[in-house]
């Protein structure tokens, strides 16, 4: 089986269940920012060498988003389905994770107060942490423009996300300066 199926050189792209929907619909457009996080999120765990910690942390959030891919790209009439298929429901125990982690930096007193300088530090992993932040941030809006059709769930995630990261950066930068 090829991955070249010609589908979709018209624009137009499958959501779960063979829907049918142009390139650029707000769904698609979601997904894809969700996708370009969980693929600068793999640029970290390349970078983050012996750090086994950061690096399951961050397999954990992989793993995370790629249900919410799922979910996302599934409309409200064919949730049903979803749930029939045995897909997983991104819910409230992924935000508390995230609730935990962000805790453990804070315990640490990892913090700044004003805006950081990303890569200033010169550690890899900080400025990807960064970068997949910022990406975080893009995506987060992306999934704002779906409305009410997302369980409350994704964009507190998504929001709470960006915050570990930011925090995991600062937590790097302080590892690589000392």
């Amino acid at each position: 089986m090829s991955i070249t199926t010609k589908r979709g050189d018209n624009g137009k792209t499958d959501l779960m269940f063979g829907r049918r929907v142009s390139k650029n619909h707000p769904r698609i457009l979601a997904v894809g920012g969700i996708d370009e996080l969980n693929a600068s999120l793999g640029i970290v765990r390349v970078y983050s060498n012996d750090d086994l910690e950061l690096i399951d942390k961050i397999e954990i959030i992989q793993k995370d988003l790629i249900i919410l891919m799922g979910e996302i790209s599934t409309l409200p009439k064919d949730m049903e389905l979803y749930e029939e298929k045995g897909f997983e429901h991104f819910g409230v125990e992924r935000v508390q994770n995230l609730d935990n982690w962000i805790k453990e930096i804070e315990d640490r007193d990892v913090s700044l107060d004003g805006w950081a300088l990303p890569g200033s530090s010169g550690s890899h992993v900080s400025a990807h942490l960064d970068y997949s932040r910022v990406i975080c941030r893009r995506a987060e809006r992306g999934c704002i423009n779906l409305g009410e059709d997302l369980g409350e769930s994704v964009l507190v995630y998504l929001n709470r996300l960006s915050d570990l990261l930011w925090l995991m950066a600062r937590d790097k930068d302080a590892t690589s300066s000392s």
